[in-house]
């Protein structure tokens, strides 16, 4: 996410913002110990729903006000900078089932759809001047795990998904991502475009095909994406091993995971908190949908947050071993793992670092907190 655009929505909400070491033993991926459980903090005791609503709604007209365009730009970069507004107003009718939420979800969604361009092989797309003009696997796949992420939450919601005018548009959506993103980007060679060389940016094609896997009505398709899901989690073609084989006990502290964003690499600092929290939209989202990722594994990811990278007060750190110093953007993956836990929600609800994107997960986590009440 840009600086300028978060440092606007940040204000907008009225909130307030806030060296190599010596390498591991790569041999073998390690699990964390585990962490003491939580027992002081019940759903009852966070904030509510309704409480995150407000807040995202500081942001309403903000958000619209400079989302739309970017939804309506043929350059795919644009709609990178607006998928955090999709998340945002999917998070928030998952969490209220309101249909002002959904209604903006499709309306940015949809325009997406309406700028694409005849590419060449006979699919859609769309170029970006951030690439001299290419068409980009990472800008398109950045905005469309939360793109497909609406359709999926279309299908679980029966009044929506058995309203014939939203059933229409879902279905419009479904047959447009199967082709024009996946499809075309893996029948380009899947070992370049949705294989990638660092975790996170595979981690979105995980998410993409996840949620494909929910929606699609072909048996066919189907087993490519969960193909495609065990490949990231279990053995990444051409790799060592898959994100579960990244994953070892945290070098400082026990109860938590370290990875690195090189494949087969334990080398510190390890993946930078900023792209890590790709990884953890897609595990967390991969946890709720019954895939190999574990509450265990929410626990180590929920110490790393909460031990590590977010110590206390307003100190972020820049990389998963602890290091450096950041800025507390957790928005677009991180705050999603409190929907695992009252108490690392309780603790989110002390961040400071809120958005649109933040204060709809927050939302979220809330509801999905009281539902496992």
């Amino acid at each position: 996410m840009s600086v300028t655009r978060r440092a606007l929505l940040v204000a907008a909400l009225g909130s307030v913002a806030a060296c190599t070491t010596p390498k591991e033993d790569s041999t073998a991926a390690l699990s964390p110990l585990p962490a003491e459980p939580d027992t002081k903090v019940t759903a009852a005791e966070l904030k509510s729903v309704s409480h995150w609503a407000g807040v995202y709604l500081r942001g309403w007209d903000y958000t619209a006000r400079v989302g739309l365009p970017l939804s309506r730009s043929a350059d795919s970069w644009d709609h990178y900078e607006v998928s955090y507004t999709v998340d945002a107003s999917v998070a928030m009718f998952r969490a209220t089932g309101e249909r002002r939420y959904l209604d903006r979800s499709l309306q940015f969604v949809e325009n997406v759809v309406g700028s694409a361009r005849s590419m060449r092989g006979g699919y859609l797309g769309w170029t970006s001047a951030q690439e001299d003009g290419d068409e980009v696997p990472l800008y398109e796949s950045y905005f469309w795990r939360y793109g497909t992420g609406l359709l999926v939450a279309m299908r679980e919601n029966a009044a929506v998904y058995g309203d014939p005018a939203y059933r229409a548009r879902y279905d419009r959506l479904v047959s447009f991502a199967e082709k024009h993103i996946f499809e075309k980007w893996y029948s380009r060679g899947s070992d370049d475009t949705i294989y990638r060389e660092r975790t996170h940016m595979t981690a979105h094609w995980a998410l993409i095909a996840l949620n494909l896997s929910r929606v699609t009505a072909d048996a066919g398709r189907k087993q490519r994406y969960l193909s495609v899901v065990a490949d990231v989690d279990q053995h990444v073609p051409g790799q060592s091993g898959g994100l579960r084989q990244q994953m070892r006990r945290h070098p400082v502290e026990p109860t938590a995971y370290f990875w690195s964003d090189r494949w087969g690499s334990a080398e510190r600092p390890g993946q930078d908190v900023s792209h890590g929290n790709g990884v953890m939209a897609y595990v967390v989202e991969a946890r709720d949908r019954g895939t190999t990722w574990t509450q265990a594994d929410l626990a180590a990811f929920s110490s790393l947050l909460t031990r590590v990278v977010w110590p206390g007060g307003t100190t972020y750190k820049a990389y998963v071993d602890g290091s450096g110093a950041d800025n507390g953007w957790f928005s677009d993956g991180f705050v999603k793992l409190g929907r695992s836990s009252p108490g690392v929600q309780q603790r989110l609800e002390s961040h400071r670092v809120v958005n649109d994107q933040f204060a709809a997960n927050m939302a979220l986590n809330a509801r999905l907190l009281g539902a496992r009440k």
